[in-house]
């Protein structure tokens, strides 16, 4: 959230939105699984942030168990078609995988338990974060790997210093799909803080 917050402060409120869907309806549970999502793809000239977006299947959902194990499996196997038909109906799809430490995490929630002014931060979910900690990392890995092509690449930055995370994060974004005479401007992403998935380097992530 804080992330997206420093993203969007000085952009167009017109032309950006930001979607994190809640639980899916009864309806919804039955329609196909991109259904929910399509509708709020963006037009020309138009940025769509996801907060989370349909990788909730291949992270919280299999962790939780909110969706079958045939119903993840069918997401990892159809996810970077859907997204390839994205790409090539010209659409900028940047993907960006946040990673935490488990102490710089324990001590975030921490902060949301006992600071007022991050109360509302609060879920449900907060509670067995650090207890399914490996869980969420081996969906992680597999997700990764799993999902990341030339189509449709996974960049992963090292948040546990958040302002250096964020200034990493808006130098990549303005980079993938700013106008050129803005982008030359921007200085590039530090690569100790933010860099391409290797399928093969998922050591560089938090075990």
């Amino acid at each position: 959230d804080g992330a997206i917050s420093r993203i969007v402060e000085h952009l167009s409120i017109r032309a950006t939105r930001v979607v994190a869907l809640p639980k899916p309806t009864d309806l919804e549970t039955t329609q196909w699984y991109f259904q929910r999502y399509v509708p709020h793809l963006p037009a020309a000239g138009q940025i769509v942030i996801f907060n989370r977006s349909w990788y909730n299947r291949a992270g919280v959902e299999r962790v939780m168990s909110f969706s079958t194990p045939a119903q993840q499996e069918t997401f990892l196997r159809d996810v970077p078609h859907f997204e390839e038909m994205l790409v090539e109906s010209r659409l900028k799809l940047v993907k960006i995988w946040l990673d935490i430490s488990r102490d710089e995490q324990a001590q975030r929630l921490k902060e949301r338990r006992e600071d007022p002014l991050k109360a509302l931060k609060t879920s449900p979910l907060d509670d067995v974060a650090q207890e399914k900690w490996d869980d969420y990392s081996a969906a992680r890995n597999e997700m990764l790997t799993r999902t990341h092509n030339a189509a449709a690449p996974w960049t992963c930055v090292v948040t546990d210093k958040k302002k250096q995370a964020r200034i990493n994060v808006m130098r990549h974004i303005i980079a993938a799909i700013a106008p050129e005479d803005i982008a030359a401007g921007v200085e590039a992403p530090d690569p100790s803080i933010l860099f391409p998935f290797q399928i093969d380097a998922v050591e560089r992530l938090n075990p």
